[in-house]
């Protein structure tokens, strides 16, 4: 049997109406028991948790669930930014093995130990969602180890972005988690990410000839600060005032490519310049060799980019398409971005046709070139395959 996928939606003010008409929703439109859910909560539904997890066992008695507050929620084609979200994601997956799991980061001097995860990395599956409390986990931590643990495994998520007081609200399984991540780990379950940095690139490409840590001093042979005053003079007159705006480095990840596209690149911002040197800092660590190219960010390269991102993923589905879809999309996004009211959850089912749940995230969990990075501004995607 195919996987099935089935949303519930719901802005009811009142907790339980709230959950109980999603997690009905959700169970009407699933084909089979329900495997896993995923539940997010507006704010305004927090003081409530032990209810809303009460309502979903009742009624979808999922194999595993996890869950996180949300500053808005996606679901139905719809975008509710405000506190009274609720939406319920359900999957069913005959003959799949999904473990939910908790995880914990805890400081050790200069190193970050991680707790939860399985001592074999082989037995975390095929794929991993993750939510996570920004304040007490370390997601770069995370993404760095399964990195070299787990090379090509895709991780998606996002960082929880509503809480109760002293509370980072997390859901795992019939429990509430006041701090760290939340997991789920799929094997037998195919899952195709899709991220969309929301930024065009302009100008050439550019090889990084000198950098440290995150610095770097020289690009092309010249003083980086020189190099990309020139790459924007040349640019034209919107280019120019976007790039006033807040300018950004593209890096390619995976440098063994005939050429560059768009998807190719990690966009991280310049952070700082020194005019003295003509160095610049950049929001990532940096070494030279790298393929690096200027970004620029807006409502409408960033609309462009979902829709080429999500095209390619259809695509690459072929006639079978999507079985639904888990998104999280940067709390930056939404109505702060767009005019265009529920851009990113019309644009999924515009273009994918499958049922699509999620969140604004407070940061997005996505791979970029092969590897896993937490991300902002972004739209992440865990497409699910029909067959």
């Amino acid at each position: 049997m195919p996987i099935s996928i089935s949303v519930g939606v719901s802005d009811a003010e009142d907790t339980s109406q709230a959950f109980m008409a999603a997690a009905e929703d959700a169970a009407a439109g699933l084909d089979g028991g329900c495997d896993l859910c995923v539940v997010f909560a507006g704010g305004a539904h927090l003081q409530s948790v032990p209810a809303i997890l009460q309502i979903v066992h009742d009624r979808l008695a999922p194999g595993a669930l996890i869950g996180c507050g949300a500053g808005g929620v996606i679901g139905a084609e719809l975008e509710l930014e405000d506190d009274a979200g609720a939406v319920v994601w359900a999957l069913s997956a005959p003959g799949s093995e999904i473990e939910a799991m908790e995880l914990t980061s805890v400081a050790m001097g200069d190193e970050m130990a991680l707790g939860g995860l399985p001592d074999d990395p082989a037995d975390l599956g095929d794929a991993l969602i993750v939510l996570a409390d920004p304040r007490s986990f370390s997601a770069d931590a995370l993404l760095r180890h399964l990195n070299d643990a787990r090379p090509a495994m895709p991780v998606l998520g996002g960082l929880a972005s509503a809480a109760t007081e002293g509370s980072a609200c997390l859901l795992l399984d019939s429990d509430i988690v006041d701090e760290g991540a939340v997991a789920v780990s799929l094997r037998g379950v195919e899952v195709l990410p899709c991220v969309s940095q929301g930024a065009a690139p302009v100008g050439p490409e550019m090889t990084v000839t000198g950098a440290e840590g995150n610095v770097v001093s020289e690009l092309a042979s010249k003083p980086a600060l020189d190099r990309l005053r020139e790459v924007i003079e040349d640019r034209d007159h919107r280019e120019q005032a976007l790039a006033a705006e807040g300018l950004l480095l593209g890096i390619v990840i995976d440098e063994n490519q005939p050429e560059y596209e768009r998807g190719d690149f990690l966009v991280r911002p310049i952070i700082g310049v020194d005019p003295a040197t003509g160095a610049v800092a950049v929001g990532s660590s940096m070494r030279v060799g790298q393929t690096v190219r200027i970004h620029v960010r807006d409502a409408s390269s960033a609309s462009d980019d979902l829709r080429d991102a999500l095209s390619t993923r259809a695509l690459a589905l072929g006639d079978a398409g999507a079985a639904g879809t888990l998104v999280f999309s940067c709390n930056g996004r939404g109505s702060q971005m767009f005019d265009e009211p529920s851009h990113d959850a019309g644009l999924v089912a515009d273009v994918l046709g499958a049922p699509a749940g999620g969140f604004f995230a407070a940061g997005e969990i996505g791979p970029v070139g092969g590897r896993n990075f937490l991300h902002g501004f972004t739209a992440t995607m865990a497409v699910f395959p029909r067959d």
